[in-house]
């Protein structure tokens, strides 16, 4: 089942300024989905046109067969910087998610204190965000977009700020979750690292520079968890460092 689908979207910001030039792709149900390609290709702004926080000047994106022009309950968004609320506790902040849930504040409550022990932050609760380590926060930015159970998760370079050991950690806690949160329907992630790409994704959509084409849709079926240094997983990594050089 295709959960979200691309057609020909393009975005400028003038007649001079193409950024994104016609992508189309799939994003499937049970997919996890990578877009990567050179910085500043518009990678992030096409999965902000995902969220509908921005409109394409082309094309459109479609959610189960509805095209998106504002954001929806059924997609959440991780972003880059964490994006919390320095004057909120983190359980307020993973509440926020539920802004679109009509329950009471007693069960957000509860569904905020659960999530965010299972991403290991017992006793950081009804603590500030000030108070956290990189990696923590993203986790509470990570809880705070499945606390609704949404269908969708976008993700725009969720590791990127993290120390790699930090982030090895966190990619396989997303992907415990991920199993755990069988609302779940597809992940589409934005990331400039191809080794995670590769380890992490069921399709990697490989683009070019601006204004962004693409260039490849890669399938990877080896099985979870991943071996880096298999060499059927550095031949996947190869092949995409190839084709990115290619754009």
């Amino acid at each position: 089942m295709i959960i979200i689908e691309a057609k020909d979207v393009s975005f400028a910001f003038d007649e001079k300024q193409k950024i994104i030039d016609n992508i189309s792709f799939q994003a499937n149900e049970n997919e996890f989905v990578s877009i990567i390609g050179p910085s500043g290709c518009g990678k992030s702004t096409f999965l902000r046109i995902v969220a509908g926080l921005n409109r394409p000047t082309g094309g459109g994106v479609f959610y189960k067969n509805k095209i998106i022009r504002e954001p929806i309950k059924n997609i959440s968004f991780v972003f880059q910087d964490f994006a919390l609320m320095p004057w909120l506790t983190n359980v307020e902040n993973v509440k926020l998610g539920c802004s679109r849930i009509n329950i009471s504040e007693k069960e957000k409550e509860k569904k905020a204190v659960e999530l965010l022990g299972t991403f290991g932050l017992n006793g950081f609760e009804y603590s500030y965000p000030n108070m956290l380590s990189g990696g923590m926060k993203q986790r509470v930015g990570i809880a705070r977009a499945l606390v609704s159970k949404p269908d969708v998760l976008l993700m725009d370079e969720p590791f990127s700020s993290l120390d790699e050991l930090t982030a090895n950690t966190l990619r396989y806690d997303v992907l415990t979750q991920l199993k755990m949160a069988q609302s779940v329907k597809s992940v589409i992630m934005v990331t400039h690292n191809v080794e995670e790409a590769v380890e992490l994704s069921d399709k990697i959509i490989i683009l070019s520079g601006k204004p962004s084409k693409v260039l490849d849709i890669k399938s990877i079926k080896l099985k979870q968890p991943r071996n880096r240094r298999s060499k059927e997983f550095l031949d996947i990594v190869d092949y995409v460092y190839e084709k990115l050089a290619q754009g």
